[in-house]
């Protein structure tokens, strides 16, 4: 008789379901598992001897098969001790076959049976409920899978705890599901002196998740804006929190019992490699990109940056997805995010600060910017110029809204974008594209003549064109306003163009 059980192998963000099957045979006592496994799963057997003798279960002398089906695709990761041991004991009759091969299952294993959290809890979860099957994992994994409420789950401590379960001693209740309360609110925007033109456009930004750029000297404020953005922002939808959290998930980042309504934010080094931005390696791991999914991308001192990495980010900024290719994979990763970007005017950084001199101006800023490329800088639906703030005034009292206040607004803004267009969670205005952006931000005669006129003498790519139409739409959302008019035009022509660098 071959026993089976199911697991799943994680490809991207999609789990494919595995059938364990294990066969005891005659033969000279040996546990081989075949099916394509790597070095974590073959180390599983002894794993799964060292837990059922410390169950004083004693295996029997025979040969133990377990084959991992279909056998053809590569089988990665510590979550297969739990469904082979599964299908063990259900071979052994320890436990009843037809309850094992009615779940699916992963989890590590201690060598004293524990059962140690593992990586893609939620998407097995999302898997097993396509299947109508329930999903066995650790207990410290069962906060997270919970949240996919078509499936049932049940989380274990040990492996002992399985099997009273399984033998009716005493049933595990099933897994509730558990949310983190993230901590971004304590950055204000208040904070931030000054600087009222940046605080706008970063409310802009963050209602309609447009791109924004921010170029001024060090010490302006730049990262000290970018730091406030999370707070302003609305939180994760459930659709979009589990979305996200099945990234995060395979990324191994769910490690506080449950997930979290706050929106990622991702401030990567400059020096990161392309397979860390992007996504890659051996096995196709998601990237920066794709962590800040429903959040933002912060990318400091944006010069100096790779040239090849910045590259890359053009098209998964247009589509909202990436595909990393490699030998053994070809894999689809959602990076739907607001890529926020810093950078300073020149290499010395103060070309634009009229209190000091450059000492190689303006070459200094042309050779320093034109790192960034055209078609990149065309992507930036807002570039801005945040100019120095001096000391005298850090002496003033704060001004402007306080962070929940623009939050509400900011709320309120895509709310009105989501009824609009009827669309799922998530929608903003930078989607916006073809017949839908043209019945919804086409401006009024006076705003239309300006844009034209802008146009014409500024030579405002298709896209370009296209950019300050949506920006436009999203400041007249703020503006709780059903048309797009001249002003709200002219505000986002200001944070398109921005001014020429003189030193």
């Amino acid at each position: 008789m071959v026993a089976r059980a199911y697991t799943v192998a994680f490809e991207g963000v999609s789990a494919r379901r595995v059938e364990v099957q294990c066969a005891l045979s005659p033969g000279l006592p040996a546990f081989s598992i075949v099916g394509l496994p790597d070095k974590s799963v073959s180390e599983a057997r002894d794993r799964v001897r060292a837990a059922l003798s410390a169950l004083a279960i004693a295996l029997p002398s025979k040969r133990i098969t377990i084959n991992l089906s279909p056998a053809d695709l590569p089988k990665e990761g510590s979550h297969f001790d739990l469904p082979i041991a599964m299908a063990l004991l259900a071979a052994l009759e320890i436990i009843p076959p037809d309850a094992a091969e009615a779940i699916t299952a992963l989890g590590e294993l201690s060598l004293d049976g524990a059962l140690i959290p593992v990586i893609g809890a939620l998407p097995a979860a999302m898997a097993a409920a396509e299947e109508d099957r329930a999903l066995l994992c650790p207990a410290a994994s069962g906060a997270e899978a919970a949240w996919v409420g078509a499936c049932q789950v049940i989380a274990a401590p040990a492996l002992s705890d399985v099997v009273r379960h399984f033998t009716g001693q005493s049933p595990l209740p099933p897994a509730e599901p558990g949310e983190v309360t993230g901590t971004s609110g304590s950055r204000c925007l208040r904070d931030v002196k000054g600087q009222e033109r940046a605080k706008r456009a970063l409310e802009i930004a963050a209602a309609g998740r447009h791109h924004l750029l921010m170029s001024g000297p060090p010490g302006s404020g730049k990262s000290m804006l970018a730091a406030r953005l999370p707070g302003i922002l609305p939180p994760l939808s459930a659709a979009e929190a589990l979305q996200t959290s099945m990234i995060h998930s395979l990324a191994g980042l769910l490690d506080e019992g449950g997930i979290s309504r706050s929106r990622p934010f991702r401030e990567p080094h400059h020096t990161a490699s392309m397979a860390a931005i992007v996504g890659g390696g051996r096995s196709a791991k998601p990237g920066e990109i794709s962590l800040a999914h429903n959040g933002v991308l912060f990318l400091d001192e944006l010069p100096e940056f790779n040239r090849s990495v910045l590259e890359t980010l053009r098209q998964p900024i247009e589509t909202g997805e990436v595909m990393i290719s490699r030998a053994n994979a070809h894999v689809t990763y959602p990076c739907r995010f607001m890529l926020v970007a810093a950078a300073n005017p020149c290499r010395c950084g103060h070309l634009t600060d009229p209190a000091r001199a450059c000492n190689r101006a303006p070459n200094c800023g042309e050779d320093y910017m034109g790192r960034i490329s055209g078609p990149l800088l065309d992507r930036f639906d807002l570039r801005l110029e945040v100019p120095p703030v001096s000391f005298t005034d850090l002496d003033l009292p704060a001004t402007g809204d306080s962070s929940a206040q623009v939050c509400s607004r900011v709320a309120q803004a895509r709310a009105r974008q989501a009824a609009r267009h009827g669309a799922e969670d998530g929608f903003a205005n930078s989607d916006l594209e073809g017949g839908a952006l043209s019945e919804v931000a086409t401006p009024d005669g006076e705003g239309q003549a300006l844009l034209g006129q802008v146009a014409e003498r500024f030579g405002l790519t298709a896209r370009g064109y296209h950019r300050v139409l949506r920006v436009a739409r999203t400041i007249a959302d703020l503006d709780l306003s059903d048309a797009v008019r001249r002003p709200h035009v002219a505000e986002a022509i200001s944070y398109r163009l921005m001014q020429p660098q003189s030193g």
